[in-house]
């Protein structure tokens, strides 16, 4: 852990002004729970619809009071005196060892709460700024897969103002590309938000312009008749690979519905694969980890062909779901690591990374008698 032997304090950061808010509430209150009250004190940081930074009494409270009762703050970004800061001219400030965020989807997975954290100098759990941004975006994510050779689902990328300008044109050439069924979805947002199984035009325009509400980018993809496997990421410089999983789900394909309002979807650990097939698996999660310039954690989706079980790559999640169902705790708790332990390695992580970018010079010792090109 670090040399001091108090206990550390933890902020969870979760909610935000994202359509993935709801679920971020609950991984965070299962990651509240999951901290060793011996080693860490959570300071639960809920971030309203709104905006609004809110900080509660302590972490044994329900998320919904938190967010309801809790003191208005703003994070302090003076790397000096990283703390959160009172809204109400009370004074004073509430200093924070490390940083948990737990927010999915725009605003807090995308890099934007990370480059807050750098700027404070806080050391935090999972991707910088860089891995975040290009982890939400699926498109740049593509590209970047495709480049390190790892296979992809073919997809095209629609720009909203391109869609609301000349709609005939993007439906034709999504029409030439791919036979239906195809899947549309927003281009940075997860959990299945706003995304929607395709089958005729008649569909794909509403499909399209619902995605659109979400994002400035929309993906539209061909849909494949695949088992969906995951794979667990952990680490930084020697990231490790968890077993796959599979998820069954009960609906045509695992919506948001089927993700978190839903019971029937069929978590299966491991999943049923040949040994090759794991070891395929977990070389292309690595790989991706690597290649998207990631940190901490990743939980890596793929889909295998039903027919000839060629693996594509669906998309990577930097802060993926931690909530009582979620796969990423459920498949590294079948490798021998239980909830609590993998938290306490992920802060670890998250110190080790903090450390290493500690090492990086970012001032210019320049010989005596120089004073710059600015200097008297």
């Amino acid at each position: 852990m670090t040399p001091d032997k108090k206990r550390l304090r933890i902020g969870v950061l979760f909610g935000g002004r994202s359509g993935e808010h709801e679920v971020s509430l609950a991984s965070a209150a299962s990651i509240i729970r999951g901290l060793d009250p011996d080693k860490y004190e959570a300071v639960p940081i809920g971030i309203s619809k709104e905006g609004h930074w809110l900080v509660g009494a302590g972490a044994q409270k329900m998320l919904p009071d938190v967010l309801r009762q809790g003191q208005r703050v703003m994070m302090n970004a003076d790397p000096t005196d990283a703390a959160l800061v009172r809204l109400d001219g009370s004074g004073g400030g509430q200093r924070l060892d490390a940083v948990f965020p737990v927010m999915h989807g725009t605003y807090g997975e995308d890099g934007t709460v990370q480059g807050l954290l750098d700027l404070a100098g806080l050391p935090f759990v999972g991707a910088g700024v860089l891995g975040s941004a290009i982890g939400m975006d699926k498109d740049v994510a593509k590209r970047l897969l495709e480049f390190a050779g790892i296979p992809v689902v073919p997809w095209i990328t629609v720009q909203r103002h391109e869609w609301e300008a000349y709609p005939e044109a993007v439906l034709t050439a999504i029409e030439v590309k791919f036979a239906y069924p195809v899947f549309v979805k927003p281009a940075t947002l997860g959990s299945s938000v706003g995304m929607t199984k395709v089958h005729n035009r008649a569909e794909l325009g509403p499909a399209i312009s619902l995605a659109a509400e979400f994002a400035v980018k929309i993906l539209v993809e061909k849909a494949v008749s695949a088992r969906e496997i995951e794979v667990a990421v952990l680490g930084n410089h020697e990231p490790q690979a968890s077993i796959p999983g599979e998820i069954v789900p009960h609906r045509e394909f695992y919506d948001y519905a089927a993700k978190y309002l839903e019971e029937g979807t069929q978590l299966l650990i491991p999943a049923e694969l040949k040994p090759a097939q794991v070891k395929k698996f977990q070389a292309l999660a690595i790989a991706a980890f690597r290649a998207l310039e990631l940190s901490g954690m990743a939980r890596v989706d793929f889909f295998m062909e039903k027919a000839a079980g060629k693996i594509y790559l669906n998309e990577v999640n930097t802060i993926p779901g931690f909530t009582s169902i979620s796969m990423y705790p459920k498949l590294w708790e079948a490798m021998g690591i239980p909830f609590r332990d993998l938290i306490d390695r992920l802060i670890t992580l998250a110190f080790e990374q903090h450390a290493e970018k500690a090492r990086t010079k970012h001032q210019i010792e320049l010989p005596e008698g120089i004073t710059g090109a600015l200097g008297a």
